[in-house]
C-alpha cells in the first residue's frame, strides 16, 4: 500500500496552538487512574500482578517513567504513558521538546523506560511500543518521516515543542525492521 505525504505543519495554518504545560500535566495525572489502564496492561502481560503509577517527580519521571509492571515472576517492566484525546491515525513521535534550544523530544533522548504505552482515550485503546526498537526506527527513518509527513509545532508558553506524524502502520513496519540486526 503507497502512503502519499501528508502537509499539515501547524505553523502553516495560521494561528498556531498554544499549549499551557499545568493543564497537560493535568490533563496527563488526569489519566493515570483511568480504568482502560489496568486491563490493557493485563492483555498484553497476562501474568501482571502489580501496576504502581509513578507519580513523585525524580529520576525516574524525569527518564519517562510513569509506571512500574510487575509479573508473577519477578521481571519488571517500566512505561511511559502518552495520552493523546483523539483518535489520530498517526503516532505523534516528539522529536524537540524544546525546539529553540534543541532540546530532544522523548523519541530522540535516552529514555529509563521499557515501553512507551501511546493510548488513544475516547477509544481506551494503546500502542505498546518496544523502546529501543522504536527509538532505532526512528534513528533509521526520522529524516525520511520529516520529509513525507512534516512536523507538528506546539506553541508553549516560552517554548515550541515539535513531533512528527508517522502512520501507525508505517511506524510499526519500521519497529519490526529495527529488530532485525544484521
Amino acid at each position: 500500500m503507497e502512503h502519499r505525504p501528508v502537509v499539515r505543519d501547524r505553523r502553516a495554518a495560521g494561528s498556531p496552538r498554544v499549549h499551557r504545560f499545568r493543564d497537560s500535566l493535568a490533563l496527563s495525572e488526569s489519566f493515570v487512574d483511568a480504568d482502560w489502564w489496568l486491563p490493557l496492561y493485563r492483555r498484553a502481560f497476562p501474568t501482571m500482578v502489580s501496576a504502581v503509577a509513578v507519580r513523585e517527580d525524580g529520576w525516574a519521571q524525569r527518564g519517562g517513567i510513569d509506571r512500574l509492571l510487575t509479573l508473577s515472576c519477578g521481571r519488571t517492566y517500566t512505561v511511559d504513558e502518552k495520552v493523546r484525546m483523539h483518535e489520530w491515525p498517526d503516532v505523534l513521535l516528539e522529536r524537540w521538546s524544546d525546539e529553540a534550544r534543541r532540546v530532544p523530544g522523548w523519541i530522540q533522548k535516552p529514555l529509563a523506560a521499557d515501553f512507551v504505552a501511546y493510548a488513544y482515550a475516547p477509544a481506551g485503546t494503546c500502542l505498546l511500543l518496544p523502546v529501543v526498537p522504536l527509538q532505532r526506527a526512528w534513528r533509521q527513518h526520522g529524516r525520511k518521516w520529516i520529509n513525507l509527513y512534516g512536523t507538528r509545532s506546539a506553541q508553549n508558553p516560552g517554548y515550541v515543542s515539535v513531533g512528527v506524524p508517522v502512520p501507525r502502520h508505517v511506524l510499526m513496519q519500521a519497529i519490526v525492521e529495527a529488530m532485525v540486526v544484521i
